[in-house]
């Protein structure tokens, strides 16, 4: 049975969220795309590492039917750069990494200055050696989410999903948007991935749209839903 089935004229939209997020970072966008007829999937993505984070990402669209577009918000831009092109119509790329073969999320936020991230992540020893990685919930507010109100932030801090330190540092296979055409949004105050390296990834991959939002923070997509669910239709539309 399918997870879900495109409407006519209406791709299914996966939205795929990224380190510190989880599913319910997407709720407003989902309102807006649901309101307008566009089946929804939102990736509880395991953040365990690129390559397995791609393979359940590709596990997840084998029970779509139909095209998709989608989605990545931060690291998940790493995920939806990963996975086969068959079925996938377009990608939206929401303050999210868009590598080429080889970089890592890691290369990619420190290729311009700007981003205080691990200034505030809180690391957490894992059995078998491997290490997760939280942003600190004092800190949270500031460096995630300024853009959404105290509350809000407090909420998302006390949710956020961790990624493995590995996951950051991993480096990414041939991406997708090679093959298939992009769109960009992103906030001119991200302090996770400087807002030079989203103008510089943005062009490099040929993105068809590029929407920077003055004073937006890494969750831009948080107050802006509206903006966003514009950008997906026009992406839909264009697939």
């Amino acid at each position: 049975m399918a997870l879900t089935t495109a409407q006519p004229g209406r791709p299914t939209v996966v939205l795929v969220h990224g380190a510190f997020a989880e599913s319910a970072s997407w709720a407003g966008v989902i309102a807006i795309l649901a309101d307008d007829g566009y089946p929804a999937v939102a990736v509880a993505t395991p953040l365990r590492s690129v390559r397995h984070d791609a393979d359940y990402l590709r596990a997840v669209l084998t029970g779509i039917d139909g095209p998709v577009v989608l989605v990545g918000h931060s690291y998940g831009g790493m995920v939806i750069s990963n996975v086969p092109v068959a079925g996938v119509a377009a990608l939206v790329y929401v303050g999210a990494f868009a590598p080429v073969a080889g970089e890592s999320a890691a290369d990619l936020a420190g290729r311009f200055p700007g981003s205080s991230l691990g200034e505030t992540l809180a690391p957490v020893r894992l059995p078998g050696g491997k290490t997760d990685l939280y942003i600190r919930q004092d800190r949270y507010h500031q460096q995630f989410a300024a853009d959404s109100t105290a509350a809000q932030a407090a909420v998302m801090a006390v949710t956020q999903r961790p990624i493995t330190e590995a996951a950051l540092g991993e480096p990414s296979g041939e991406p997708a948007w090679q093959s298939l055409p992009s769109w960009f949004l992103f906030g001119s105050e991200d302090l996770n991935i400087p807002v030079a390296a989203h103008r510089f990834m943005a062009e490099r991959a040929g993105s068809r749209r590029t929407v920077e939002v003055p004073g937006g923070s890494h969750t831009v997509a948080i107050p802006e839903a509206a903006m966003l669910a514009d950008l997906i239709r026009e992406a839909a539309d264009a697939s």
